[in-house]
């Protein structure tokens, strides 16, 4: 099998082992506070909006309810944020950051910060040009 033949597998196969070895750098970073890579990923984005319903956050990482509850009760056990159950329909969730999850967000973005400037000096380049034509593949392949 050639990667001519076989173009899409080819990429998959570079993608899966780029992304294991980054999301390793990142975790490592991570470690520092208790957190796991998609724990973070969690938090970074209720730290951009908060209040999000599960279904939004799920949709946001592309993350069904089954994966996401569990990683929720890690994070809500941690007090890092509050699940409540919306009183017109019991069926929505709603998640809030607590005030642990959200004074955690300056010391973890500042240890990320220094991970992206010792990446920044090896892969900046190559990023800031990859980075458009992933997010354009990602939303192909959400369609």
């Amino acid at each position: 099998m050639t990667h001519s033949d076989f173009p899409i597998i080819a990429l998959s196969r570079n993608l899966y082992s780029s992304s294991r070895l980054l999301i390793q750098k990142i975790q490592l970073t991570l470690n520092e506070f208790g957190l796991t890579y998609p724990q973070f990923l969690v938090l970074a984005i209720l730290w951009e909006k908060d209040e999000l319903k599960v279904h939004e956050l799920g949709k946001e990482l592309s993350l069904d309810s089954g994966t996401l509850t569990p990683l929720l009760k890690k994070l809500e056990s941690q007090n890092l944020l509050k699940r409540k159950r919306g009183e017109a329909d019991e069926r929505t969730v709603a998640i809030h950051l607590t005030y642990p999850g959200k004074s955690l967000q300056a010391k973890t973005l500042d240890a990320i910060k220094k991970l992206e400037n010792e990446l920044g000096d090896e892969l900046g380049k190559e990023v800031q040009k990859l980075l458009p034509s992933m997010e354009g593949l990602l939303t192909k392949l959400s369609k």
